[in-house]
């Protein structure tokens, strides 16, 4: 084997904190695996943030709530409760009694940053909870981050391009997010794979202490050991957990979503154009393709001119549960869902996949031979 390539993964496997001599044998009910001290992937991320797993979850609107963030937490990752348009869009969860569900441990809160700016209250509000962390997205962190700071908060700042990192560094974050555009819900056009490695280049010449993390296709033991190997410290995880038992998604959302495949997903921006949510141009949204996408997905320029022209059709939809108009937010990952399982053993069995892959990565065997 290669010296360079034998080191490389005998570093992986040493940072699931075991020999790669070891041997684990993962069982055929992977959700059911419960990681134990031996198991633990240890990063930058689980050591600053005093967590067991580099996992994250993501802080999806009308999906986060307060058990998922407690359950995730419970688990050994970090639980997010999702703030989403800080109470500016009608029919989200109520912010004040979802962090009561929470209780006890560790979490944060997640705010779409640029509809923060519009009810800046609400970020004091969710500060005098309090919560570990404050996770902003889409817009720019830096009027909010002398609050944040001053409340003993870390902050996570995601981003969906590679030039926007600085923002996030001057708002003083703790970790940086890159987001692919697999990513269910709103996003931008990076892929994952190229982004993350490119990004953590990019840290490491400007601020080597700030920490990455992953987001976008992620839903398994593999995909958290590949970013790994590609320079992050940790996943965020959306669709895996939004098909979870205490996610706030309807089961109708979940049952249309599982069976699926990523082909049966779109990004567009039609579907904001016509409720009229004044999201910026850049921003796209993924969700499974429906009777509403069949007929305008073609018809973006007319969308925009008839913007907010379904917003009371789609309030409907809502109260309805149509998901013939209604988005099932979901990404690309929606083709590994094949149920709906508790929070915890969904972060228990990505945890033990991946410190299988990594550790059995050292045993591959590599030939110098031409």
């Amino acid at each position: 084997m290669d010296t360079t390539r034998r080191n490389f993964l005998s570093n992986a496997a040493t940072a699931v904190g075991v020999a790669a001599t070891h041997n684990l044998t993962r069982p055929d009910n992977a959700h059911e695996s419960v990681p134990s001290e031996d198991t633990m992937i240890s990063t930058r991320l689980t050591e600053r943030f005093g967590i067991r797993h580099p996992i994250v979850c993501a802080p999806m609107a009308y999906a986060a709530g307060g058990a998922l963030a407690a359950a995730v937490s419970r688990a050994g990752g970090l639980g997010i409760v999702a703030g989403g348009y800080a109470g500016t869009v009608s029919g989200e969860p109520d912010l004040e009694a979802e962090l009561a569900r929470v209780k006890s441990g560790k979490f944060g809160v997640g705010f779409i940053t640029w509809a923060l700016g519009r009810a800046p209250k609400m970020l004091t509000k969710a500060l005098q909870h309090p919560p570990f962390c404050i996770f902003l997205s889409f817009g720019d962190p830096r009027p909010f981050a002398a609050e944040i700071r001053d409340a003993g908060a870390a902050l996570i700042c995601q981003v969906q391009f590679l030039s926007q990192i600085d923002m996030a560094l001057e708002a003083g974050a703790a970790a940086v997010v890159v987001q692919g555009t697999e990513a269910g819900g709103h996003g931008a056009t990076r892929s994952t794979l190229p982004f993350v490695p490119e990004a953590a280049d990019y840290l490491k010449q400007r601020s080597p202490k700030t920490l990455l993390i992953a987001a976008g296709g992620i839903a398994d033991g593999r995909g958290l050991a590949a970013a790994l190997m590609l320079g992050a410290d940790g996943v965020v995880v959306g669709s895996r957990l939004w098909a979870s038992a205490e996610a706030l998604t309807p089961k109708a959302h979940t049952d249309k979503a599982i069976g699926r495949t990523g082909d049966s997903t779109i990004r567009t921006r039609v579907l904001d154009a016509l409720r009229g949510v004044p999201w910026p141009r850049e921003y796209s949204f993924r969700f499974l393709k429906n009777k509403l996408t069949d007929e305008w997905v073609d018809r973006e320029t007319e969308a925009f001119r008839e913007f907010g022209s379904l917003s009371e059709k789609y309030a409907q939809a809502r109260a309805q549960n149509d998901l013939d108009t209604l988005a099932v937010t979901c990404g690309e990952a929606v083709g590994l869902l094949k149920d709906r399982p508790s929070a915890e053993s969904i972060v228990n069995s990505m945890a033990t996949q991946a410190a299988d892959l990594l550790r059995n990565g050292s045993k591959l065997k590599f030939s110098s031979h031409a």
